[in-house]
């Protein structure tokens, strides 16, 4: 239970723009869907495809892409719908904490929005993030990767890629707070 008298201004201000947000998102989301202003992804990706490349801008300050990683490891692609959300704040967080299971792994791992680079490198510093939080504000990655929603927003689904650049798995039924142990869990599943 969270004890609202001890929370420090900090985290009331943290707390409010977490709501605000989540707000604004479920507002612009809809009207997103009500205009079909983005349509709905045409990519129905499954185990075994190819992965589509990517060339995305990381919070790091790098530009990720997947054929850099091809032969050499396999990577993980996070995407979640929206930066200072709620759901996305959990998941995020959860990465972070399984940063040494993920990283002993062996695999790329990040997270990925539509949101753009700035607004990324934000959230990412407001949660000390370890990784990079890859940015796809033109939303065509998103699109290739089946992820983009009428909404506008990714989806929140996780692709697990192996080192040949072939799709091993789709999580489609993430849980944000757990996220992180659930897919150092799925990835010993698959022998990565």
């Amino acid at each position: 239970m969270l004890l609202w008298g001890s929370l420090t201004r900090m985290s009331w201000f943290a707390v409010l723009k977490q709501l605000l947000t989540t707000a604004s998102a479920i507002v612009q989301g809809l009207a997103n869907a009500v205009s079909g202003r983005f349509g709905v992804s045409a990519a129905e990706l499954k185990p075994g495809d190819s992965a589509p490349d990517f060339s995305l801008m990381g919070t790091d300050g790098r530009i990720h892409r997947l054929s850099d990683a091809v032969g050499r490891s396999a990577q993980v692609i996070a995407w979640f719908p929206k930066a200072f959300t709620g759901g996305c704040t959990m998941e995020c967080r959860s990465l972070r904490a399984n940063g040494d299971a993920l990283r002993g792994s062996g695999v790329q791992y990040f997270a990925a929005s539509v949101d753009d680079s700035a607004a990324n490198a934000e959230f990412a510093e407001s949660l000390g993030l370890d990784y990079p939080i890859l940015s796809d504000p033109t939303r065509d990655t998103a699109r290739a990767y089946g992820v983009l929603a009428p909404s506008g927003f990714a989806r929140r689904w996780t692709f697990y890629i192996g080192r040949d650049g072939r799709v091993l798995a789709i999580d489609r039924e993430v849980s944000s707070a757990t996220h992180g142990a659930d897919i150092t869990g799925r990835l010993k599943a698959l022998g990565v």
